[in-house]
């Protein structure tokens, strides 16, 4: 179970509200929350924390509550709202863009994109945060990128086209093992019909990206947000003017990287040689 952050409003209402049905199903029951926590193996004091909406609980803890409190369902059908109150909010708030778009553009220049990444990738990345961050931060982090990925998987499917600096992949984050299985996760994801990754090799003379990395999603209802992170800021984007811009560069990208195919050979080089 994972504290959730003191700035995130919306957070904390879900937790507390979870915290209210747990409470209101233990008191019905008749149990004390030391009673309730021996039954389903936590603490007391890891009750009074969910109770109180001050930690988020884990779907284990979700699930045994709801059969220890005979609430029919009522406390495990909270676990998706609970997973969404764990993930920072600018996290949730991409996450629902890219839940609304059709297509997923993204231009990447530091690292592998947040959608393409490994767990071990995105650990060994946040692991190099200063200051750092603790094992619980991390967790609910690496858990909340992992969750982005979901939209892989949605219905219908969207178009995703992503274009990595070659030094991306050739950046050891992790170590050998961990950019092995990095490079093939690339290659699984590049095999997929509606997924295209392209690598803008670093000998490139003309280059339309060198001002950073930043991501489109067109939305269902035909309008482009854009989104860009660069150190302590997380931007969304919508002046018809700025999408513009990010669009032509995009468009231009793409055009002076390597094709898919391409791509995802100079992709099988660099994994044989890493």
């Amino acid at each position: 179970m994972e504290p959730y952050g003191a700035d995130d409003e919306e957070s904390a209402a879900v937790l507390r509200t979870v915290g209210r049905v747990v409470k209101t199903c233990r008191e019905r029951k008749g149990l004390r929350q030391a009673e309730l926590g021996a039954a389903i193996g936590y603490s007391e004091e890891q009750v009074s924390s969910v109770e109180r909406g001050r930690r988020a609980p884990s779907p284990t803890f979700l699930e045994a509550a709801d059969g220890v409190l005979d609430a029919g369902g009522l406390i495990a059908g909270l676990k998706k709202d609970v997973e969404e109150a764990r993930y920072p909010k600018k996290v949730r708030d991409l996450a629902k863009l890219e839940g609304e778009a059709v297509e997923i553009c993204a231009y990447t220049n530091t690292v592998i994109d947040g959608l393409l990444q490994t767990p071990e990738y995105a650990r060994a990345l946040y692991g190099m945060r200063r200051p750092l961050f603790t094992e619980e931060e991390m967790e609910r982090l690496v858990a909340a990128r992992m969750g982005r990925q979901e939209v892989f998987d949605r219905q219908p499917t969207p178009i995703f086209s992503f274009v990595q600096e070659e030094v991306t992949l050739r950046r050891p984050v992790g170590g050998r093992m961990v950019m092995r299985r990095q490079l093939e996760r690339l290659l699984e994801f590049g095999q997929r019909r509606n997924v295209e990754i392209q690598v803008m090799p670093t000998d490139r003379e003309d280059h339309a990206g060198l001002a950073g990395s930043f991501q489109l999603l067109r939305l269902k209802e035909g309008d482009t947000v854009g989104h860009n992170e660069v150190q302590l800021i997380s931007r969304l984007i919508s002046h018809p003017k700025e999408i513009q811009v990010l669009e032509i560069r995009y468009g231009i990208i793409r055009a002076q990287a390597l094709t898919p195919r391409e791509s995802l050979a100079f992709v099988e080089k660099v994994l044989g040689e890493t």
